[in-house]
């Protein structure tokens, strides 16, 4: 073991692990969409980290950015005015869409910090006290964001913050085996039927907002069905209840579009975002709200506040990554190489009977695995430890949700790379048909 290795055990608290079982892989170079280890092994990046290194790594207008703001004013706190801040909220909120003219954006840190104030806002903003969230949904792990969030990672946070509640969100392929759907149609207003009837159980009257992942990330790269957030907005604004649309993992070309809410025909109250907005370079996140809300604290006090909010060094990087993604042409790239992404994952299922099914949009897609594609059943831990294993081997670096991996590489990828990550893949998955009944 390497004294990088052995240092990083002792001291540090590596996130979601048991950690006498972990064994972080000691990187020491990484460019493009690679990263390579101590011993010279090259990786594929194909989950881009964590779907945030958007731009790939040792991106150099990002860089310089850097660089240049360090160089020029580090840090301010944010009572102040300065030119990198102000301009970053202005392109963050142009970037948003019309939706948001008038808006205003309230930077933090990370995703988790961008959903934990925008319940704070929307409390503040409605009087009421209560939020609904997806059953299939993650949002953070702070303590509020860990209520907020629907998986199983929010049971160490239990009893968690009161008020929290959550509903069964679109996952026609996880649906009771008794429920059968004609069409995309009869998908939509079923689950908008178990939404509303929700919405009543909890009293409408005491609902802040509502929050819906635009496309569900980690737990399944699930697309909602056409209609189905219009349907969700719908209902909100019958009740007055805010519509709040997590976009921290979709966001920035993630789907496609600048935010994966312009492919949905939705316009949410507020949107929060994080990672494809410096692509990991340094730490940001914020919420983005419509003027509406934002005039609400012209003569109303915004119980907010973080020491690192609108970080100079943030808002340079926010700033260069919004025109590294126009001069790179990051939209486009994600429609020609996202095409050839979902016809390789298509070919995959066809070919091998270990992939229960796999869902995408844009370079944003998810494989997941099962024992028996009639029964569904996934494999169990140990079984996906020994696929992600076999990935390493090949060089194909990603992570698991459960019995599925996600497939989400750098937007900056190009077909040939696609298709060797792919490749990898295919040959790990023609060993791991053979583990199926």
């Amino acid at each position: 073991m390497s004294d990088i290795k052995e240092t990083s055990k002792k001291y540090n608290l590596h996130s979601w692990s048991v950690q006498n079982a972990v064994n972080p892989a000691v990187v020491t170079k990484a460019e493009g969409i690679y990263f390579w280890d101590e011993d010279g092994k090259k990786y594929y990046d194909m989950s881009a980290q964590l779907v945030n290194s958007n731009l790939g790594h040792s991106n150099k207008a990002l860089i310089d950015a850097i660089k240049a703001q360090a160089d020029r004013m580090p840090f301010i706190g944010p009572a102040y005015a300065v030119d990198v801040r102000s301009e970053a909220a202005k392109r963050l909120v142009e970037f948003a869409g019309p939706v948001f003219e008038g808006g205003k954006v309230f930077f933090t840190l990370a995703g988790a910090d961008a959903n934990e104030n925008a319940l704070k806002i929307c409390k503040m903003f409605t009087g009421r006290w209560k939020f609904l969230s997806m059953y299939n949904s993650y949002h953070g792990s702070t303590f509020g964001t860990s209520s907020l969030t629907g998986e199983e990672r929010r049971f160490p946070a239990e009893p968690g913050v009161p008020g929290f509640f959550h509903f069964e969100g679109p996952d026609p392929y996880h649906a009771s085996r008794f429920l059968t759907f004609k069409d995309e149609a009869d998908v939509t207003a079923y689950y908008l039927e178990r939404f509303e009837e929700r919405v009543l159980q909890e009293g409408p009257h005491l609902i802040a907002g509502v929050w819906c992942e635009t496309v569900v990330g980690s737990n399944g790269v699930l697309v909602p069905p056409k209609g189905y957030l219009k349907g969700v907005k719908e209902i909100c604004e019958k009740y007055g209840i805010l519509l709040v649309l997590d976009e921290v993992m979709a966001g920035f070309y993630r789907t496609g579009s600048k935010f994966a809410f312009h492919q949905f025909d939705v316009k949410p109250d507020m949107i929060t975002f994080a990672k494809g907005s410096t692509c990991g370079y340094v730490p940001l996140g914020g919420v983005i709200m419509r003027k509406e809300i934002a005039e609400y604290f012209d003569d109303h006090k915004l119980w907010d506040g973080l020491t690192y909010s609108a970080h100079p060094i943030g808002c340079a990087v926010a700033c260069a990554a919004i025109d590294e993604y126009e001069r790179a042409d990051i939209a486009g790239n994600v429609a020609r190489v996202g095409k050839v992404l979902q016809e390789e994952l298509d070919a995959l299922t066809r070919k091998h009977v270990s992939i229960g099914q796999a869902r995408y949009i844009g370079l944003f897609a998810q494989v997941e695995f099962v024992k028996n594609r009639k029964t569904r059943e996934p494999f169990d831990a140990a079984q996906v430890g020994k696929i992600l294993g076999m990935l390493k081997e090949e060089g194909f670096a990603t992570y698991n949700h459960e019995s599925a991996i996600m497939v989400a590489p750098p937007l900056i990828i190009t077909e040939q790379e696609l298709r060797e990550g792919l490749a990898m893949l295919d040959r790990v998955l023609d060993t791991v048909d053979t583990w199926t009944n």
